[in-house]
Formats: structure tokens, C-alpha cells, sequence
């Protein structure tokens, strides 16, 4: 192979690839046997195996058992809007992560104190060990779940106050900075950092995915005079959504 040159099986699942994308190879079509891509590319058995895989990994073709390997349906991305205006009084924990007005959503969570983790407790300017209130949320939309949402508060921040349990109390699901304030603590700033990487058995299953799929990752923290008081996780599906973010210009 002279450089440059892609290998045959790259070159194979090029062109399967390019039949998906333009229609050729239609969603629910069963994609050619191993036999019929041996014969009808000239390549080897173990040639057509990786082919096929490079395909599985790229999310375009999904195994059945027992009947085969078939083309996907491929999503239309869907937008999940982060805004950097600050959400209006009252605003649910969806309107917080999804800063859309059109978009009607539902939530669940659950929190529980547990112990820092040194990359916790790096974000939060803690300890590792010192106690948090971690809280898990599953956003849907229409039913579909959208998004997962892990945060993180310390508790030399909330506890013992009526804003400890972010979901509960007065205050209850009003969101970080109304919840703050009432207790006296000013957030003045807030950085989201945006990354991908392989989704997480658990999140795939309850986002929908498959194994191998790729999420996008938001690590969100609100600062208060530039102490951190709370940190979080937003994870969404990345062949399904794109994070677009509206920003003021000052």
C-alpha cells in the first residue's frame, strides 16, 4: 500500500457509506451479506468483516438477531439551546438546561449526599471526600428522553439551609441562582465546557442509544465571587442533538 492509500476496508465502508447517505441503502434496508460484499468488492472475508464493523461504529447499520445487519434511521438533529441570559424567576430545571421557549418538557431526579471525588472536589474548589448533594435528572421531550443531568453542590455551601435539597423545600426546583440568593450567596458567573466521548453503558441505555454511540458532554459551573457552587454533567446524544448556545454581546 503506497502512502496515502486508504486500506481496503475503509475503502469499502467508504463507499457503503456514501449508498446509506444518499439513499441508495434506504433505512431498514439489510445491508449485503459478508459474502456478497467479498464478491462484489473483491476483498477478503476479514476485509468485509471490518468494513461492516466500521459501520456499526459509525452508528449507520445496526446488528438484529438472528436476521442480519440493517441501515439505521438516521435522526434529523434536534437543537438543545443553552442561553447566556439568565432564566427567568420560576424558570424548572428544564427551562434551565433547555433554554428554548417553544420547548415543553418533563423531569425526574433524585438526590443524595455522597463523598467528593478528587474530580468533583477539583471542581468544586473541595476536598475529595468532603460531603455533597449530588442530584441526577432525566429530561424528555414528547416522552423521548433528551438529556441527563448530574450537579454537584457542597454542602459547607447549602447544607443545613432550606435550599440544601435542590428539588425540595420553598425554593424546590427554582434553579442555582434563585436557589443561591436566598441564602445570601451572589452567583455572579457561570463557564460551560463542551467535549465528546463514548456514551457510558447506563446513559446509553436510558438515553436510547447503542453501545459505541458518542454523546456530547456540557461540564457547567456556577461561581459566586469565584467560589464554584455547583458543578454539573449535562450528557446528550450526539447524533441526535446539537448544543447551540445564544450569548449576549455586552
Amino acid at each position: 500500500m503506497t502512502f496515502g492509500e486508504q486500506p481496503a476496508y475503509l475503502r469499502v465502508a467508504g463507499d457503503l457509506r456514501k449508498k446509506i447517505v444518499d439513499g441508495s441503502l434506504p433505512p431498514h434496508t439489510r445491508l449485503p451479506s459478508q459474502a456478497r460484499i467479498r464478491e462484489e468488492y473483491g476483498v477478503s472475508d476479514t476485509v468485509a468483516l471490518e468494513a461492516r464493523k466500521v459501520l456499526m461504529a459509525e452508528g449507520l447499520v445496526e446488528g438484529r438477531s438472528g436476521s442480519g445487519t440493517y441501515v439505521r434511521e438516521r435522526p434529523v438533529p434536534r437543537r438543545i439551546a443553552r442561553s447566556g441570559f439568565r432564566p427567568p424567576a420560576g424558570a424548572t430545571p428544564f427551562r434551565q438546561e433547555q433554554a428554548d421557549g417553544e420547548t415543553r418538557g418533563t423531569w425526574e431526579s433524585s438526590s443524595e449526599q455522597v463523598e467528593a471525588s478528587v474530580a468533583i472536589a477539583e471542581r468544586l474548589a473541595v476536598r475529595p471526600g468532603d460531603r455533597v448533594m449530588c442530584t441526577k435528572y432525566v429530561f424528555r421531550d414528547a416522552g423521548e428522553v433528551i438529556m441527563l443531568s448530574t450537579s454537584w453542590e457542597p454542602l459547607a455551601v447549602t447544607g443545613r439551609t432550606p435550599v440544601m435539597l435542590p428539588e425540595e423545600g420553598p425554593l424546590g426546583g427554582m434553579g442555582v441562582v434563585e436557589r443561591m440568593a436566598a441564602i445570601d450567596v451572589v452567583v455572579d458567573n457561570v463557564t460551560e465546557e463542551v467535549g465528546a466521548r463514548p456514551g457510558l453503558a447506563e446513559e446509553l441505555h436510558t438515553l436510547g442509544g447503542v453501545p459505541g454511540h458518542v454523546v456530547l458532554v456540557v461540564h457547567r459551573t456556577y461561581y459566586a465571587s469565584g467560589r464554584p457552587v455547583e458543578t454539573a454533567d449535562v450528557v446528550v446524544p450526539a447524533d441526535r442533538y446539537r448544543v447551540a448556545y445564544h450569548l449576549p454581546v455586552k
